[in-house]
């Protein structure tokens, strides 16, 4: 009796879970469908978003060679020459904007830590903190700081004096940077010069004038001093951004310097006491 009811059970349990494996297989089988529907809806769209990047390196790769056709096509010989002032005008653009980055310094926070020093351990412990300080505006202090034992006065001039040097330090190689963004359209000029130039000696060669004749001569031309425009307003925009940042530096040392001296002068009434 116990084996007819073991075995009564176990066909039970087997028909119940060949039942519950049917039906899951039924739910699944409208999953799976959506599922490759919803794949094959996401073939296209995959396409297109594969086709995308494609087309961008495609523009890219045409931008490349029509700037390359009209380089040679400009001469190759001015484009170039051109070209290097553009390069060493945006090296000195970029060594400008990276020395006067690491210039900038939290007046605010070295004035608190300069009068907290004096407090604490007198002129030596100021000049510490000036020393473990980058930046021109640690640089004066620490100048007008190390004269405190000749007078008030000696530090003020020796302040302003110092100020002056840092000043330009910071303004170095803007000159180089002026005299490139003046030169690049004057060899544009020069190669527009040079093409109306050869444009005149194929017109005497043929003795008619034409636009096929002209039109190589007339293209140097324009594409040259294309060139050497782009060039200098590219670099006077640089230029002009730098010269933000040496005023925005020179407003800072002249107000933290003024602010030392007031500092100095309290610490040294201080002493007298």
């Amino acid at each position: 009796m116990k084996k007819v009811f073991a075995t009564l059970t176990v066909l039970a349990m087997l028909t119940f879970g060949s039942a519950v494996m049917m039906a899951q297989d039924e739910a699944a089988a409208p999953a799976e469908e959506a599922a490759v529907e919803q794949v094959d809806e996401a073939a296209p769209a995959a396409e297109e978003v594969a086709e995308a990047p494609a087309e961008e390196a495609g523009g890219l790769v045409a931008l490349h060679k029509t700037l390359k056709t009209k380089f040679i096509e400009g001469g190759a010989g001015f484009m170039a020459l051109t070209l290097v002032t553009l390069v060493f005008g945006l090296a000195l653009c970029i060594e400008r904007i990276i020395y006067l980055s690491l210039s900038k310094t939290n007046t605010k926070q070295l004035l608190a830590d300069v009068e907290a020093a004096l407090k604490e351990g007198g002129i030596e412990k100021a000049l510490e903190v000036c020393r473990n300080t980058r930046g021109p505006v640690a640089s004066i202090f620490y100048q007008g700081l190390s004269r405190y034992d000749e007078g008030i006065d000696v530090v003020e001039k020796t302040v302003a004096s110092y100020g002056g040097v840092q000043l330009g330090l910071l303004e170095k190689n803007l000159s180089w940077i002026t005299l490139f963004i003046a030169i690049a359209p004057s060899l544009g000029f020069l190669g527009t010069i040079i093409g109306m130039i050869e444009a005149f000696d194929k017109i005497q060669q043929v003795g008619d004038i034409s636009a096929t004749v002209v039109a190589g001569g007339i293209k140097v031309a324009l594409l040259t001093t294309l060139l050497g425009l782009i060039i200098a307003v590219v670099l006077q925009l640089f230029y002009n951004y730098i010269l933000s940042l040496v005023e925005g530096l020179v407003n800072e040392m002249e107000d933290s310097s003024i602010s030392l001296l007031d500092i100095v002068v309290e610490y040294d009434k201080a002493q007298k006491k």
